[in-house]
């Protein structure tokens, strides 16, 4: 891209991480930033400016618990890039939520959006508690209230939250509700995710797991794996991992390995994952699967390391690490999860020539039908499942082709060539936009 500065390398760490504490989302964001800025030329201002987010908003939601007590519980909503458009990210109810983790979620969601092409900008809030602590009703009052306490800094032209852990489509439809009594008129395109009954979009709730299928067919394809005579072993058979892993093995892999939260199950010659719930639908429904099925059982950080052509992380973030990426022993990793790989981890699995596809690419189906079902509630016109299904393919498709012409130019790690597309584009729009005032 054009600019009349070159970059300078943000003032972070390019060495392994001290993986003694798990590196949080914001140092990994942070790093991979410098990184990337350091294979292309950029505005140093911009750059300077990536670094840190827009607003960080911060907010008490008081909370009157069934027994008559009153809780009150920290909320947050982190903004970093609006440049190419409104901010969006997901919401998400989790005891462990912080400021940081918000902030560095959000610095991928802007790398993410970017490297789909889709007019938004990176978000991501949360509240601090355990959803499962919770009754409906009680999470329905807490949605409802933490909405007005935001309600001013979000919109469908300013920043549209959709589900994440700890939330769903219920979750998005009361929020939607909330925020459209407030408004005086129904603004279904204030948040994406929520059923399809209310402006929600066919397909939005697979979305991430049918990418994943997408980028590693592609992937597969490129470094010649037949799909046929590929193995797959998927951590986690939630949403995500388990759509993923049902349209492979439709497509003709064989996934010989899935897990769940107590441990996973691997049959060399293939398990029928079309026989086993995802997560969402049946809790633990994999180890169901285990004890009525004659399967070998391994732990969570055995299926990581075994001997397959393609591995899916699809369950949390930071389970490949320094510790164990030696060990791994898949050709290809596809992310399905958010930051699944550390940094350091990264750079071991790189230099050992194992092909990693990095999550800002593999799983953005859902902001990129978080993105169909915004246009659908402003158009007010809502698509079939059959053209969701073959808008995504396309998307992801042409988001992947530019992808791999970085990797082939420039001799890169996927990974690098995510952010390099990312950062060039967030930049060059920096750079024509300017700094105000």
């Amino acid at each position: 891209m054009a600019s009349n500065q070159q970059s300078s390398i943000p003032s972070v760490d390019r060495g392994p991480a001290d993986e003694t504490t798990p590196e949080t989302a914001l140092e990994t964001a942070r790093r991979q930033l410098g990184r990337a800025a350091s294979h292309i030329e950029i505005d140093a201002a911009a750059l300077e400016r990536l670094k840190h987010p827009a607003k960080v908003h911060e907010v008490t939601v008081p909370l009157e618990r069934e027994d008559g007590s009153v809780e009150v519980f920290t909320g947050y909503r982190a903004q970093h890039d609006s440049v190419r458009g409104p901010y969006k990210g997901g919401l998400r109810y989790h005891p462990e939520v912080t400021r940081d983790e918000c902030v560095g979620l959000s610095m991928w969601m802007t790398w993410k959006c970017a490297v789909m092409d889709l007019p938004f900008g990176g978000a991501k809030g949360g509240i601090i508690v355990d959803p499962k602590s919770l009754t409906d009703d009680e999470k329905e009052r807490l949605t409802r209230r933490f909405t007005h306490e935001i309600r001013d800094v979000i919109g469908p032209t300013k920043d549209i939250p959709a589900p994440d852990m700890g939330t769903d489509p219920a979750t998005m439809a009361w929020l939607m509700d909330a925020y459209s009594m407030q408004e005086g008129e129904t603004i279904p395109g204030v948040v994406t995710g929520k059923p399809p009954v209310v402006g929600g979009s066919y397909g939005r709730e697979e979305a991430p797991g049918r990418s994943v299928a997408i980028v590693t067919r592609e992937t597969c394809e490129y470094y010649d794996y037949p799909l046929e005579e590929t193995t797959v072993a998927v951590q986690g058979f939630g949403s995500v991992g388990a759509s993923a892993a049902r349209l492979l093995e439709e497509w003709g892999a064989t996934v010989v390995a899935v897990s769940d939260v107590n441990g996973a199950v691997y049959d060399p010659a293939g398990i029928d994952v079309a026989a086993i719930p995802s997560h969402d639908e049946e809790p633990e429904a994999v180890t169901s699967y285990a004890a009525a099925t004659d399967v070998t059982r391994l732990s969570n950080a055995e299926l990581l390391e075994l001997d397959v052509d393609v591995l899916v992380p699809a369950a949390i973030g930071n389970v490949i690490t320094a510790d164990n990426a030696e060990a791994v022993a898949a050709d290809i990793v596809v992310e399905g999860a958010n930051g699944p790989t550390t940094f350091a981890a990264d750079t071991i699995l790189d230099e050992r020539g194992v092909h990693v596809v990095p999550d800002i690419l593999a799983n953005a189906g859902g902001v990129t039908v978080s993105y169909f079902e915004w246009l659908q509630d402003i158009n007010r016109r809502q698509w079939t499942l059959e053209r969701v299904h073959e808008e995504l393919e396309a998307e992801m498709i042409d988001a992947w082709s530019h992808l791999r012409e970085e990797v082939e130019r420039r001799g890169v790690s996927w990974r690098d060539a995510a952010y390099i597309v990312a950062l060039s584009r967030v930049g060059e729009a920096h750079e024509v936009r300017g700094l105000w005032p």
